[in-house]
C-alpha cells in the first residue's frame, strides 16, 4: 500500500512541498519546449492535447530549484541523484535504497541531507535576488 507523502508540521516540510511541486512540473515537461518547429507549436495550439495542469509552483521558483539541485549533485552526486529519484522521478525511498544497496533508512538520510542543502542553496538564491 502505498504512503502518501505529507509535509505540514515537519521541519523543512515546505522546501519538501516545493520540490514535490518542481517534480510534477517536471514530469509534465513544464519548462521544456513542446514543439521543434513554428508549424508544429500551430499544429499543438489546433489539437491541444488535454487541459494543462495548474501547479503550486512558477516557471521561475522551478527553474531555482533545477539550479540548486544542479548544484548540489556537482557537488555530492549521490545525494543529488537521490533528491532527483524521491522527487523528480517519484521513486520510493525502499526502491531508492534497494537500487544502491542500501536500507531505505540510509537512503532517507540521504534523501533529507539533500532537502536540507537545496533549502540553504535556495535561500542564499534568494537573498542574492
Amino acid at each position: 500500500m502505498a504512503r502518501t507523502r505529507t509535509y505540514v508540521g515537519k521541519a523543512l516540510g515546505d522546501t519538501e512541498y516545493l520540490l514535490e511541486q518542481w517534480g510534477w512540473w517536471r514530469m509534465d515537461g513544464m519548462g521544456v519546449p513542446g514543439y521543434v518547429s513554428p508549424m508544429a507549436a500551430v499544429m499543438s495550439l489546433a489539437n491541444p492535447m488535454g487541459k494543462v495542469k495548474e501547479y503550486r509552483i512558477t516557471d521561475e521558483a522551478a527553474g531555482f530549484v533545477d539550479r540548486a539541485l544542479a548544484k548540489l549533485t556537482s557537488r555530492d552526486a549521490q545525494m543529488g541523484d537521490f533528491v532527483w529519484f524521491y522527487f523528480g522521478a517519484k521513486w520510493p525511498a525502499n526502491r531508492i535504497g534497494r537500487e544502491h544497496g542500501m536500507s531505505e533508512r540510509d537512503a532517507r538520510q540521504l534523501i533529507k541531507a539533500g532537502v536540507a542543502w537545496i533549502d540553504a542553496s535556495l535561500l542564499s538564491m534568494q537573498a542574492a535576488a
